[in-house]
C-alpha cells in the first residue's frame, strides 16, 4: 500500500511539464442526474427540497474524488446551515474572490459525513482506486451528502473502518474530525500524554461527547461525564468513570465536589463558561477547549472584516484573562482531515471507538430526520441510509 502523502492526498497535478491539462477529468455520468435533498433558500424544515434530477459532480481538480454515498448523517451544523447560520463566512469560502456576481451557493445541498464507494479518481489520486470503500467528513463550504454521489477532496478522505458497515461507519466523521481537534490538535492531548489525566466533557450524550469520552479513554484518561440521567447507562458503557446528572441540582455545586480536572471538553457553552474554568488544576498546564463560539454569528452579524476583528479581540481577551488565572483557554472547530480519519479507522477497529447511533432513516425521510435532530437530547447520532445497501 502506497505511503499518504501530500502529492498523493493533498496535492499537486501529476503530469509532466508542458503536457496537455489533464488535470481536470469529468465523470462520463456527469451528463444525467442523480436524487439530492437540497435548500433553495434559508428556513425551517418546510425549505427542505427533494431533487430527482441533479447534475451529477464532476471533478473539477486533479486530488478530487467521486464518492457513491451508502450512508450519511446529520450534525448540529446541519440545522444551523439550513437557517442560514454562517452563510456569510461560508460564502467567502465558496468564493474568495468574489468572482460571482450574485449569490450562487443555491441549490444546496447539507450533510457532512459520507460512507460510500470511490467511483473516480482525479489524476493524481494514487492513494485510492474505484471500488474502495471510504468515509470522510466534507467541509461546510462544500456541497454536501444528502445526495447520490458527492466529490471530496483526496485529503479528506480515509478507508472505511473494515469492522463497520457503511450506516455504522456513516455516524463517525463529523463528530470523530471534530472532537479529535479540540482534544488533540487544540487541547494538545494524545496517547502519550492522556494516562491519568483527569477529563471533564459537558455535554457527553450528543455525537461529538460520545467520541470524545472514548477517545480519551481510550487514551488512558480519567473521563467524568455530564449527560442526563436517562443517558447515564450509555456513558458507563462507553467507559465514563463517574457520570454527573445536570438535572439533578445544581451543576456547578457538584462538580466542585469532585478534585481538580487538567482538561475540559464543552459542548454546551452559555453559563458553563462562566464557572467551568474554575475547576481547572491552576498553573498545570490545564485546558478549557469548547466548541461554542461566537465566530460566525460575529461575521454574520457584522460582516467578514468586522466580524474578524470582534471574535479576534473575544478569543485574545478571555485567553490572557485565564491565562493570568494559570489556565489555557481554547476555541476548536471542526477540522476535514484524511489522515487523522486513518489514526480514527484504527482505533475503531481496534474496538476501542464505537458508533453511537440514535436512529437511522430512510433516505425519503430526510426531513423527518432533521425534525429528530432538531427534538434535541438524542443519544448519539441521526444517520441516513441513502441506499440499501449495509
Amino acid at each position: 500500500m502506497l505511503a499518504r502523502g501530500a502529492s498523493v492526498r493533498g496535492g499537486g497535478l501529476l503530469r509532466r511539464a508542458g503536457a496537455p491539462g489533464r488535470g481536470l477529468r469529468t465523470s462520463p455520468a456527469a451528463r444525467g442526474g442523480m436524487p439530492s435533498w437540497v435548500i433553495d433558500r434559508y428556513g425551517r424544515n418546510e425549505v427542505l427540497r427533494f431533487a430527482r434530477n441533479m447534475a451529477l459532480p464532476a471533478i473539477r481538480f486533479p486530488n478530487e474524488v467521486v464518492i457513491k454515498v451508502h450512508a450519511a448523517s446529520l450534525n448540529p451544523i446541519d440545522l444551523s446551515m439550513r437557517s442560514g447560520y454562517g452563510a456569510t463566512a461560508l460564502n467567502m469560502k465558496r468564493d474568495p474572490l468574489k468572482l460571482n456576481s450574485e449569490e450562487n451557493e443555491f441549490p444546496l445541498t447539507l450533510g457532512r459525513d459520507v460512507s460510500g464507494v470511490v467511483m473516480e479518481c482525479g489524476l493524481s489520486v494514487s492513494y485510492f482506486k474505484p471500488g474502495d470503500e471510504v468515509w470522510a467528513a466534507i467541509p461546510p463550504w462544500k456541497q454536501g451528502t444528502l445526495s447520490e454521489f458527492v466529490v471530496a477532496s483526496g485529503n479528506e478522505v480515509s478507508f472505511k473502518p473494515k469492522c463497520l458497515s457503511h450506516t455504522e461507519a456513516a455516524s463517525l466523521p463529523y463528530v470523530g474530525l471534530t472532537a479529535w481537534s479540540a482534544v488533540n490538535k487544540v487541547g494538545g492531548l494524545n496517547q502519550k500524554n492522556c494516562g491519568g489525566k483527569r477529563v471533564l466533557i459537558l455535554g457527553a450524550s450528543g455525537g461529538v461527547g460520545t467520541f470524545a469520552v472514548q477517545l480519551v479513554k481510550a487514551w488512558g484518561a480519567h473521563v467524568t461525564a455530564v449527560c442526563s440521567s436517562d443517558a447515564s447507562t450509555l456513558m458507563k458503557e462507553l467507559g465514563a468513570d463517574d457520570v454527573i446528572d445536570y438535572k439533578s441540582g445544581s451543576l456547578e455545586e457538584q462538580l466542585k465536589t469532585l478534585p481538580l480536572f487538567d482538561f475540559i471538553l464543552d459542548n454546551v457553552g452559555g453559563s458553563t463558561e462562566k464557572w467551568a474554568l474554575d475547576l481547572l488544576k491552576k498553573w498545570s498546564g490545564a485546558t478549557y477547549v469548547t466548541l461554542v463560539t461566537p465566530f460566525l454569528i460575529n461575521m454574520d452579524r457584522l460582516g467578514v472584516a468586522d466580524g474578524m476583528l470582534q471574535t479576534g479581540v473575544t478569543v485574545g481577551s478571555k485567553t490572557l484573562k485565564h491565562l493570568c488565572k494559570g489556565v489555557h483557554y481554547r476555541w476548536a472547530f471542526f477540522m476535514p482531515s484524511g489522515p487523522c480519519l486513518d489514526e480514527i479507522a484504527e482505533l475503531v477497529n481496534s474496538g476501542k471507538i464505537q458508533p453511537v447511533i440514535d436512529q437511522v432513516f430512510s433516505f425519503s425521510e430526510v426531513p423527518k430526520a432533521f425534525l429528530k435532530l432538531e427534538g434535541g437530547h438524542a443519544r448519539g447520532k441521526t444517520v441516513i441510509s441513502v441506499i440499501n445497501k449495509k
